[in-house]
C-alpha cells in the first residue's frame, strides 16, 4: 500500500454507480498526473447532509459543490499539479460538476511522515514509482 490518499466530499447522494464512477474519475486522473500505479487506489467518497456542509451563497446550483483532498509524498512538480487539476475538473464534466464547483488541495508529505508496508517509513522502501513526475 503508497500513496497518493484522496478524499472526495460532496453535498448531495449519488447513484451508486455515479459514486463509483466519481472515485474512478478521481483516481484515473492521479494515474494520467501522477504517474501512480493504475492498481494504488485509496479514495474516499464522503456524501454530507446539505445543512452540513455550507457554501457561498451565490452558488446558483450548490448541490455539485465538490471539494478534493489529495495526500502524496512531496516531489510532484508544479506542472504534475497542474495536470492533475485539469485532468479532475474534465473527468468530473460528464456528471454535471461546474468546473468553478470543484476545489481541490494537494497536500505535499513528506516520506519520512507516512507509515506504511507494515509501519515502515516511506522513505526507507522502494516505492516502485518515482515521484518526481
Amino acid at each position: 500500500m503508497t500513496v497518493p490518499h484522496a478524499q472526495i466530499e460532496v453535498r448531495r447522494q449519488w447513484a451508486v454507480e455515479e459514486e463509483v464512477a466519481i472515485i474512478n474519475a478521481v483516481h484515473d486522473s492521479l494515474v494520467a498526473a501522477f504517474r501512480i500505479p493504475q492498481g494504488d487506489k485509496h479514495i474516499r467518497l464522503v456524501v454530507h447532509e446539505p445543512h452540513r456542509f455550507a457554501h457561498p451563497p451565490n452558488l446558483q446550483q450548490p448541490e455539485y459543490l465538490t471539494l478534493i483532498h489529495i495526500d502524496c509524498f512531496e516531489g510532484r512538480s508544479v506542472d504534475a499539479k497542474r495536470q492533475l487539476y485539469r485532468e479532475i475538473i474534465d473527468r468530473l464534466e460528464p456528471f454535471g460538476i461546474p468546473a468553478d464547483y470543484v476545489s481541490i488541495t494537494v497536500r505535499d508529505i513528506p516520506t519520512s511522515n507516512w507509515g506504511i508496508r507494515g509501519g515502515e517509513a516511506a522513505c526507507d522502501v522502494d516505492l516502485g514509482f518515482d515521484v518526481g513526475v
